[in-house]
């Protein structure tokens, strides 16, 4: 995967997210239905967003570990106004933030819940959006029980 700085996906009218060298490696697991981040080979903490160094302990050692797609709604925020043209048939909809199991939050949508379902607390598992060739978001639904 090249890094991409592409922000209009033209087919889609879709604003696309920018793919800098550092995160190939959460981007190409992504392709493969798998969140992937970094964990410190020093005090063994996972951390998103990506970056250099751990946040907690400052290590530059770190690799690239599994995440089991698991997690717990931290928060979210219902949007009632369509930013882009491409979330007008989408509006209302909810920006959520989930705590993996392993610690680290993202910040991603809910598929598949009615907005009046969003519980804070609620299970949710991975899942993945092929919105281009190279494009895979990770998003969230709620835990199948």
């Amino acid at each position: 995967m090249e890094p991409s700085f592409k922000m209009l996906d033209e087919r889609s009218g879709r604003y696309l997210p920018f793919i800098y060298p550092e995160e190939i490696p959460f981007w190409e697991a992504a392709k493969q239905r798998q969140i992937r981040l970094q964990r410190c080979s020093s005090c063994g903490r996972a951390w998103y967003p990506i970056g250099p160094a751990c946040p907690f302990c400052f290590s530059m050692k770190f690799e690239w570990v599994a995440m089991s797609g698991r997690g717990t709604l931290h928060n979210y925020v219902v949007f009632h106004k369509a930013w882009t043209p491409w979330f007008e048939k989408r509006v209302p909809y909810a920006v959520v933030q989930v705590e993996l199991e392993e610690g680290p939050r993202l910040t991603t949508n809910l598929l598949d819940c009615p907005i009046g379902d969003i519980r804070i607390g609620m299970q949710v598992e991975a899942a993945y959006e092929d919105v281009t060739d190279e494009i895979t978001l990770v998003q969230f639904r709620p835990a199948k029980r």
